[in-house]
């Protein structure tokens, strides 16, 4: 039987084959880059509120402790928003006049809240708590980065299941006394861990062990944070 195709025609064949698997794992690497970008986790990306509050205003400068705000966040799995008595507390006797703080005071005198802007908001299949992270010592910049250097709050980690596991794995590369645990210039190591020195370990360990931290089995557990 006469040969159909030319002998060339093998070649093609074998380049298609490759050319085919290159792009599949080219494309495999586009969609894994564009989930972690900030395009799809809002990382980096700086939301407008209602009324202009700057944290690095009142943490920051004035020195305003995280719990004066946020009062829930060592009994509850929610941090906690402000109500507007929080703010007329001391706005009823500063800046009570501006024009910047009008809404405050609308909503003190009508008694509605203010509808903030959502920063951090994890998926409803993922449970988190507040509570049971500052407990075990782990302090509110290695999660939400140097909230007193930002005048309007952005989302500083990805919130992805990845950055959660890095610490679920390693939770002692992490940890801190608890007496720093509203330090916001207490020099932590980033989500991966890479500049933690062997003192910081060593106390990570101690920490891990003294607050009773349970072991990386149990804290990367499907059911420890998908219930």
């Amino acid at each position: 039987m006469p040969q159909i195709f030319h002998q060339s025609t093998n070649t093609l064949a074998k380049l298609s084959i490759f050319g085919a698997i290159f792009v599949l794992l080219a494309v495999i690497w586009v969609v894994a880059e564009i989930n972690r970008s900030s395009y799809n986790t809002g990382q980096y990306i700086e939301r407008q509120q209602p009324v202009q509050f700057s944290h690095k205003h009142h943490t920051g400068d004035d020195g305003i402790d995280c719990r004066y705000c946020h009062t829930s966040v060592e009994v509850s799995n929610n941090a906690g928003m402000p109500a507007t008595k929080t703010c007329m507390s001391c706005h009823s006797q500063i800046w009570s006049e501006s024009p910047y703080l009008e809404l405050v005071r609308t909503s003190w005198k009508e008694g509605k809240p203010i509808e903030w802007t959502r920063v951090h908001d994890l998926p409803d299949y993922a449970y988190f708590n507040h509570s049971i992270h500052v407990a075990k010592g782990v302090g509110c910049s290695s999660c939400h980065g140097r909230i007193d250097e930002m005048p309007a709050v952005y989302q500083a980690s990805s919130l992805q299941m990845e950055w959660c596991l890095a610490c679920h794995r390693e939770p002692e590369r992490f940890l801190r006394d608890k007496s720093e645990i509203y330090n916001m210039e207490y020099n932590a190591p980033n989500h991966l861990g890479e500049n933690t020195t062997e003192e910081k370990l060593a106390l990570g360990r101690k920490l891990k062990k003294d607050y009773n931290v349970r072991n990386a089995q149990v804290l990367t557990s499907c059911s420890t944070c998908h219930r």
